[in-house]
């Protein structure tokens, strides 16, 4: 969710200078909702590919459904991930194709089925990465400046209630994708009751639950949200004054929304991840990083003080 996110930023510079151009987007089905209602996109067309891992006769449904999109003609296809099954994608949907270069990339074959590769190093920022793999083929140059001064571009139905009812909140996002990237449940609850801010803590599997339900225990002052879609999740973040977590989706969002956010690294590489503005900061572990080759022994974000967290959150919230 997080690259997609990273991606996204493009869009709406992309449609200012080119108004007419239609734009369609293929994304893994998990994260259609993330791209939902946004007016730079004609279509969201969602493929299911990761079923492919669990069910081999899935192959055939999505390479069918693939082959469906590809009707629509498309003038250029343009692959942000980089991957071999998204190259494939991306062969099966249209003749001219552009994606990074061998050298820019963690599965440097995927770039054999590219006609123009764009070259920017692998370890660089993921959004400036994003940015130039899908304006440089567009002939378009998207700048630090632009990418800066944004304007929130993640949408969702404003009429639509969410099914919590609550104001002046922060965010808590206490899971992620792996381990090591988790922040300990006690140092959550260490912030929050130094911060004494109603805070809502999402989750998005039991894990998360457990821990949002912990935190609800010890404090009065946290609200366990209900189990949110990914639309929902965007209208209440956007809503919030401040979100905290780790290297993860949510805490993308955040930034995507132009929210104040603390984005929290152990193992991951702030500087490549996240984009540093006045309402968006992180806080990084000691450890030292390489971002060709992540550490998965790394817990180091385990060792993280809340005290700068704290600061850094007092901050914003006193703003």
């Amino acid at each position: 969710m997080g690259d997609i996110v990273h991606a996204m930023v493009a869009l709406q510079y992309i449609k200012k200078g080119n108004p007419n151009i239609k734009i369609d987007w293929i994304v893994e089905q998990g994260f259609a909702q993330v791209l939902e209602h946004n007016p730079h996109i004609d279509k969201v067309l969602p493929v299911n590919l990761k079923a492919i891992k669990t069910d081999k006769l899935t192959f055939f449904r999505e390479i069918k459904k693939i082959k469906t999109y590809a009707k629509n003609n498309y003038d250029l296809v343009i692959d942000a991930q980089g991957l071999i099954k998204s190259s494939i994608t991306a062969k099966l949907l249209g003749k001219k194709i552009a994606g990074f270069s061998k050298e820019s990339i963690r599965e440097g074959v995927a770039s054999y089925f590219y006609n123009h590769k764009v070259e920017i190093a692998y370890e660089a920022n993921a959004i400036e990465r994003n940015v130039k793999v899908l304006s440089e083929p567009l002939k378009m140059e998207i700048t630090k400046e632009d990418i800066l001064s944004k304007e929130p571009f993640l949408y969702f139905n404003k009429d639509k209630k969410l099914p919590i009812d609550i104001s002046n909140y922060i965010v808590f996002v206490v899971g992620a994708s792996v381990e090591n990237k988790i922040y300990p449940k006690e140092k959550f609850a260490e912030i929050a009751k130094r911060l004494n801010e109603k805070t809502v803590v999402i989750w998005a599997n039991e894990y998360e639950k457990g821990v949002a339900e912990y935190l609800a225990e010890k404090l009065p002052n946290i609200i366990v949200s209900p189990k949110l879609n990914l639309n929902e999740l965007k209208q209440l973040i956007a809503n919030s004054r401040l979100v905290i977590g780790g290297d993860t989706g949510p805490t993308h969002m955040a930034w995507g929304l132009n929210i104040p956010s603390v984005t929290i690294f152990g193992n991951t590489p702030e500087d490549r991840n996240t984009y540093l503005t006045p309402i968006n900061k992180v806080v990084k572990s000691n450890s030292e990083v390489d971002a060709l080759k992540l550490n998965k022994s790394d817990f180091s974000i385990r060792k993280i003080s809340t005290h700068k967290i704290i600061l850094l959150a007092k901050g914003f919230l006193n703003a």
